[in-house]
């Protein structure tokens, strides 16, 4: 047995060797975090080369399209002024926005290794706080009418959710379990931010205002007053009583008007035909056979 271990050995050092003259690498952190503004470090380490002198390159990887990040010992694009290598190897990202969310790939390439070339993935994801969401509270809805209010942003990622208060106090999605909202008929969605009363009644009436949260923090819109009124139905039979009743009087105004003939025009029935006054020493005398008037002169001796 003593001899067979070392005939072994020898087998597997062939093997062994291949592996430590491979170039191999790795990361202490694979998925950083980080929020907008901030400086993030993506790690990279070369655990094994025999190369003194590997070439390093790093690309970025969004949406299906590759770009260069380091390549020819150099910052490429806004990385420029923005990013530097650390520790041979590792990239520093400073001032973080939205754009750098992707996958950042780390290639080395060791000319003098048996594996020539390794590589490792690192995704960055970058929070970005919620901007100010836009709130939309009805002003005044009558007693058992629906209303709808409604809260959203699209700036923060990840993507925000949504909590109302009413003057200041958390609206529960359980009217059931808190004894201040168990008159209230209303149904709260976290995701869209939409708030339902499906039949208001007095109590709801209140300052209303939202908060929009995610992993990197939250913001909130002004409160907003929405009153809850009860219908005035006997003011609205009043009301319409009195326009009736203006409207009778009008029509009667009408009528009388017309049978005292303000209204009435003034037409002839036919011409009225005057006769010329007779001048002196003219006799008119009318014919049957010329059916009008003419005219004889007399001398007068």
């Amino acid at each position: 047995m003593a001899l067979r271990r070392p005939a072994f050995l020898l087998l597997l050092l062939p093997l062994l060797g291949c592996r430590l003259l491979a170039v191999e690498l790795t990361s202490s952190n694979t998925k950083p975090v980080v929020q907008e503004f901030q400086s993030v470090e993506l790690s990279c380490i070369i655990k094994s080369t025999v190369t003194p002198d590997p070439r390093i390159e790093w690309k970025k990887i969004r949406d299906g399209e590759t770009s260069y990040v380091f390549f020819d010992n150099k910052m490429q694009g806004d990385f420029a002024t923005r990013a530097e290598i650390l520790s041979r190897t590792s990239l520093v990202i400073k001032n973080t926005t939205r754009m750098d969310t992707a996958t950042y790939r780390c290639e080395v390439a060791a000319p003098s290794d048996t594996k020539t070339i390794d590589e490792i993935n690192i995704q960055l994801t970058v929070q970005v706080k919620p901007m100010t969401p836009r709130c939309t509270v009805p002003k005044a809805v009558p007693v058992g009418k629906t209303a709808s209010l409604h809260c959203h942003e699209n700036e923060g990622y990840p993507k925000s959710t949504y909590s109302w208060y009413r003057n200041s106090e958390p609206l529960s999605p359980d009217t059931k379990s808190n004894a201040k909202f168990q008159n209230s008929s209303y149904t709260v969605n976290p995701t869209t931010g939409t708030l339902v009363f499906h039949a208001v009644h007095k109590g709801d009436t209140g300052r209303y205002s939202c908060i929009a949260t995610n992993d990197a923090g939250f913001a909130k819109c002004e409160e907003q007053e929405m009153e809850v009124y009860d219908l005035n139905i006997g003011g609205i039979i009043g009301g319409v009583l009195v326009v009736l009743a203006v409207l009778v009087l009008i029509t009667l105004g009408i009528c009388c008007a017309y049978r005292r003939g303000y209204f009435a025009n003034s037409k002839e029935s036919g011409e009225s035909y005057k006769t010329p006054a007779k001048p002196d020493g003219v006799n008119y005398i009318r014919t049957d056979d010329e059916g009008d008037f003419r005219h004889k002169s007399s001398f007068v001796i």
